[in-house]
């Protein structure tokens, strides 16, 4: 059976998903396109349903109970795409609850564009940072842009959310090291064995609380033309500058 009504329930909570509002009250999340479908299989997420265009032809490689498949203009209807491929998935979001941090990871305090969110999710998947720590304020890391722009990096990188007191609490014992302009050079830097980098909102910077804690800050340098860098170029090179002995 194909589903051909925007105002079937399932679709109409399905395109939901797109809104902030519902992810949260669902718990569920949308994931669209072949690769980024595969790499969600691959990872420990749960699939709850998997929608598919009557024109796609690719691989699904999902269980049959789970897909559904719909008209061509449903599927638009459902997805955040410009150009659909016609695979998507309702996923179900896991637990963000705070934990301990293990080895080197990350506190983005305030980080608000979801293109930025996205990105340093990729890059912190790629340099080695495991667990994420997103203060309350932060763009929300399941939203379909930051989904998008993280290129898989949602599905392996753990991420914990709550109010900066409850975070810095949780990460007490643990050297904090600031990116901030008024810091030392990154690249003079020597880092401590375990650590948590804290990168800032993109206009105001890192918080005052954050800042306070911080036991290093650190910089890039810049020629004095140039203030400063996008919020997730910054937080890439500085990420990968101090754990450039663990990924080579």
């Amino acid at each position: 059976m194909i589903l051909t009504s925007k105002n079937n329930p399932l679709i109409k909570e399905t395109a939901s998903l797109k809104e902030k509002k519902a992810r949260k009250e669902l718990g569920l999340f949308l994931v669209e396109g072949r690769k980024m479908a595969q790499e969600c299989l691959q990872s420990a997420f749960e699939v709850d349903r998997v929608f598919v265009a009557e024109s796609y032809v690719g691989d699904i490689p999902f269980e049959e109970s789970l897909v559904v498949k719909v008209s061509d203009d449903v599927f638009r209807f459902l997805s955040d795409e410009k150009t659909p491929q016609g695979i998507l998935c309702r996923v179900k979001i896991p637990d963000t609850t705070l934990v301990k941090p293990e080895g080197k990871c990350l506190l983005l305090d305030g980080v608000a564009d979801p293109g930025n969110m996205g990105a340093i999710l990729r890059t912190a998947n790629a340099a080695g940072y495991d667990r994420v720590y997103l203060t309350k304020d932060c763009a929300d890391p399941f939203s379909p842009k930051s989904v998008r722009a993280s290129m898989s990096g949602v599905f392996f990188t753990k991420i914990c959310r709550g109010e900066r007191t409850e975070i810095l609490s949780i990460l007490r014992g643990t050297p904090i090291i600031v990116a901030d302009m008024g810091g030392s050079n990154v690249f003079e830097f020597t880092p401590p064995k375990r650590f948590v980098l804290a990168i800032g909102n993109e206009a105001n910077g890192i918080s005052e609380e954050v800042q306070k804690a911080a036991t290093h800050t650190v910089k890039i340098p810049m020629r004095a033309t140039q203030e400063s860098l996008n919020a997730a170029i910054s937080a890439g090179i500085i990420m990968y500058v101090l754990n450039k002995d663990e990924i080579q």
